[in-house]
């Protein structure tokens, strides 16, 4: 009877084992402290810190440059039409040609070609002019009706032998020349206008014009004669 006593009192209790009150939680394990991913951490933070300082120091730091805005020659100067000032990040490789260089540089000669958006730097400029090989510069006085009235730097032209009376001359002796003659007249088939007198006012009130060309070396003496004579009409070439 005593058995059976027991085994019923003990039938009300659930089987599953007595929790442990809010108290009495186990402690958790402390966190283990990894200081070389802390210091990696503030490393990379100071590094892109310093990597956006120097962005923002370089494209702060500008300086006002020439830029061509006019085909300009070799052998030709700078002037002032033919340029124009931007504004450039600082590089202390690229030898810019500051706006505060301009009279400077006017006074130096294009080694080569400069075109039109290029930005100006030391490299393209000489103290002397340099002619390409084989090539000569030749100057000319013009009288008006001698020259296209439109005429500048750069222009491709022919040359032609003229009579005092201004009518182009038939005559084959007139014709002689080298490699650039022709039984038309010309002297030279195809020279290039490589500079023209600034000299507005005389322009206006003479119709005066002074510009150099440059040809082939073989063609530089029937020129420079005919124009000593005052013989000389230039004409742009087609398609020029």
């Amino acid at each position: 009877m005593k058995i059976q006593e027991r085994t019923g009192a003990g039938a009300g209790r659930s089987a599953s084992p007595a929790q442990p009150s809010v108290g009495d939680r186990l402690p958790a394990p402390p966190r283990e402290r990894k200081p070389a991913l802390a210091a990696l951490a503030v490393l990379l933070i100071l590094v892109g810190a310093l990597g956006v300082t120097m962005l923002v120091l370089q494209i702060g730091d500008r300086i006002e440059v020439v830029k061509v805005k006019n085909e300009v020659q070799a052998g030709e100067s700078l002037k002032d039409s033919d340029v124009t000032s931007v504004m450039v990040a600082k590089d202390d490789s690229i030898h810019y040609v500051e706006w505060s260089q301009l009279k400077t540089i006017q006074t130096y000669k294009a080694k080569s070609t400069i075109h039109p958006g290029t930005l100006a730097v030391g490299e393209m400029f000489a103290k002397t002019a340099s002619l390409p090989a084989g090539k000569a510069s030749v100057g000319l006085a013009l009288k008006e009706g001698q020259y296209p009235s439109d005429i500048k730097s750069g222009d491709v032209v022919a040359a032609y032998r003229v009579s005092t009376s201004g009518t182009p001359s038939n005559n084959s002796d007139d014709s002689t020349g080298s490699s650039g003659t022709s039984s038309s007249g010309a002297i030279v088939d195809n020279a290039r206008v490589n500079n023209v007198a600034e000299d507005d006012d005389a322009t206006v009130s003479t119709g005066n014009l002074s510009l150099t060309v440059l040809v082939d070396e073989a063609d530089a003496a029937a020129l420079a004669s005919a124009a000593a004579a005052n013989q000389v009409a230039i004409v742009h070439v087609p398609g020029n």
